[in-house]
């Protein structure tokens, strides 16, 4: 898939502004064919030097982008020579949703193996064990904690898990 019809998948979007934040997504939307300079795309770019690097390097980190380098034999400076690999995203976004889905399937279970109390006044919430620990009363205002309905949280966790599930093409635990 070309560069430009990936560029224009809104979820690759989002991926890529997570990633690089607002300052660096100009280098990550306007990847070059074959190599480029760092200092070529932000003179191109109309952008500080830094922030096309930090964009640089955030996208390496991810493998999104190589580079390799180059030493002018007369100064002994180092050029680097950078080549973005959108390619491995779709690979990448999997791994994420991966991430995602072990996170939440954690997330839910914690939420399904324990008792929650609420203080309403602060909006902080405590294990049972915590709140037992406090005599019932919040700590922050002396207010008394109310046990706390979880169940809307986990039900929403549950359709998310199925639905990342569906779309991983993944058993439940049931199904396996």
């Amino acid at each position: 898939m070309a560069f430009e019809e990936l560029l224009e998948d809104p979820v690759i979007q989002k991926y890529l502004h997570e990633l690089v934040g607002p300052k660096g997504m100009p280098v990550a939307a306007a990847p070059p064919d074959g190599e480029v300079t760092d200092e070529e795309l932000a003179e191109e770019l109309g952008l500080e030097l830094n922030d096309v690097r930090r964009a640089l390097f955030i996208l390496y980190e991810n493998d999104l982008a190589t580079y390799r380098r180059l030493r002018d034999e007369d100064s002994g400076w180092l050029t680097y020579l950078w080549t973005f690999e959108y390619d491995k995203i779709p690979e990448k976004l999997e791994e994420e949703m991966y991430r995602l889905l072990d996170a939440l399937e954690q997330r839910r279970e914690y939420e399904r193996d324990n008792e929650f109390y609420l203080c309403e006044v602060c909006g902080i919430r405590f294990e049972f064990g915590e709140a037992m620990d406090f005599g019932f009363e919040c700590p922050e205002c002396g207010s008394p904690v109310d046990a706390m309905e979880n169940t809307r949280l986990v039900d929403a966790m549950e359709e998310r898990v199925a639905a990342l599930r569906d779309e991983l093409n993944v058993e439940t635990e049931t199904e396996a």
